[in-house]
């Protein structure tokens, strides 16, 4: 988890993650720079599965870099700060982990209070497999993405300049690995004024900066392919 000033909704966020993990997993939460009482929030849970690092800059995507390179999981889930998950989320993305290499799963929409603006993401992004069409259309969603460390070690280090840390995933795993899109809602995805991330928006992007930021993916994945994970 990336968190930047998000006092407001994390500690929800966290108390719906922390029953489903095991004594022997951990929460890698990287601070970007909070000038809020995150930290102190997340210290004040005295929880020893919480694990405190602090981003060296680099924004949203340096952040969940740094915070993947610390993670020590063979299982590794993405999550947002200001989401909520279902109950059963870790236990029922393990077991399609046990046959899939990097996994989906749906999320509705809400917004700050809680309430329901899109039941499926899936049906509103049209999300699903194959490296064609997740270059033309990302159905990445970070909060919604759990994968095995054979998946991270050839993902990283993310390419320089790239937009998206969760869809560079995504495209990494459809070139190399098995992926399956889970037709299950097991997060409730918050959105207010304060995000970080755009999901659920229409690009502001130019036409001919899409372009080019698709190109500069060809590039990066054709050269990533030449690397042993």
């Amino acid at each position: 988890m990336s968190v930047r000033n998000g006092a407001m909704y994390l500690e929800e966020q966290v108390m719906s993650i922390l029953p489903q993990l095991g004594m022997a997993d951990e929460l890698v939460v990287c601070d970007d720079g909070s000038t809020d009482r995150s930290v102190e929030l997340l210290r004040s849970l005295r929880d020893p599965r919480i694990r405190i690092i602090h981003s060296p800059g680099g924004g949203i995507v340096g952040s969940f870099a740094h915070c993947l390179r610390h993670s020590r999981g063979d299982l590794i889930f993405l999550a947002d700060q200001d989401d909520v998950w279902s109950l059963n989320k870790i236990e029922t993305m393990a077991s399609w982990l046990e046959n899939y290499d990097l996994v989906v799963c749906d999320c509705a929409m809400m917004d700050k209070n809680q309430h329901v603006e899109v039941e499926s993401f899936f049906e509103l992004n049209g999300s699903g497999k194959g490296l064609l069409k997740n270059l033309i259309h990302n159905s990445y969603m970070g909060c919604c993405m759990a994968f095995r460390r054979n998946v991270l070690k050839k993902a990283l280090p993310f390419p320089p300049g790239i937009a998206l840390h969760d869809h560079w995933i995504g495209l990494v795993a459809e070139l190399h690995f098995s992926t399956m899109f889970v037709p299950e809602t097991l997060v409730w995805h918050r959105k207010h004024s304060a995000n970080h991330s755009t999901t659920g928006k229409k690009s502001s992007q130019p036409y001919s900066r899409r372009i080019s930021q698709r190109i500069q993916l060809i590039r990066n994945l054709i050269q990533r392919a030449n690397v042993k994970a």
